[in-house]
């Protein structure tokens, strides 16, 4: 039997949130929620979720500081909701570990499916079915950078890269298939799922992240930008991305 799954819910408008927690409840998710990010991380501790669904504005700690410290112990899937349709907000959001984010106001329909798509990703340190045969080592060496897929490892001159799941993800699916042009659709479709729709420029936050962590000598880029198309992996590096 599959374990249900769990959602946990911190948004400071009580109205919002109980209206969330009652449409995910009736999706067949068990639910938690909370009105601030204190509470908030301590029923994530104790409540275990797969998905946390969280406002950026809560009062106290807001949520990027909710986000950065749930990041210490939890690999939880988590959703920003913003109020504003801010780049700022999304970048920084992203950047301390958030999946996706959606902006306010946002229909329960548009988030339920965000959610499903999500959890149909797998997750870091999910069980492997012990009858499948393991595939024969994929290890991928590119110079000073190494990536193991099986183990979700990359090593920069020898150096773990702690890279988050959807960072990882990205990465595996460039490094597969060196030199091909990817367009944002289809990273879309490879990574975050085919049953996921929002805004495609999410890509290029989390590129830009990747990108900050695997490119740090400043003298070359393995993710190179294909103006108007997309993104591709460049086995040798080269010159530094200008955008």
């Amino acid at each position: 039997m599959a374990p249900e799954l769990r959602v946990l819910v911190i948004d400071d408008a009580r109205e919002q949130r109980l209206a969330l927690e009652s449409v995910l409840t009736r999706e067949g998710f068990s639910v938690q929620s909370a009105g601030d990010g204190e509470t908030g991380l301590s029923l994530a501790e104790s409540f275990d979720p797969g998905l946390v669904v969280l406002d950026l504005g809560l009062p106290g700690i807001d949520g990027t500081e909710v986000c950065r410290r749930l990041r210490v112990f939890s690999d939880a899937y988590v959703i920003m909701l913003t109020a504003r349709d801010d780049e700022i907000d999304k970048v920084v959001g992203l950047a301390v570990g958030a999946d996706d984010y959606v902006t306010k106001p946002y229909s329960a329909r548009e988030l339920v499916a965000r959610i499903g798509a999500m959890l149909r990703r797998p997750r870091q340190g999910d069980v492997v079915d012990a009858t499948v045969a393991p595939e024969a080592p994929t290890r991928r060496e590119f110079g000073r950078l190494m990536i193991d897929p099986p183990s979700r490892e990359v090593r920069r001159d020898g150096v773990e890269v702690h890279l988050t799941r959807l960072e990882f993800d990205l990465l595996d699916t460039l490094s597969a298939r060196p030199s091909m042009v990817f367009t944002r659709g289809q990273l879309i479709e490879q990574v975050w799922g085919p049953g996921w729709f929002g805004d495609e420029h999410v890509v290029d936050v989390h590129m830009k992240n990747l990108r900050a962590k695997i490119d740090t000598s400043g003298t070359v880029s393995f993710v190179k930008t294909v103006r108007g198309v997309g993104y591709r992996f460049d086995r040798a590096g080269g010159e530094p991305p200008s955008d």
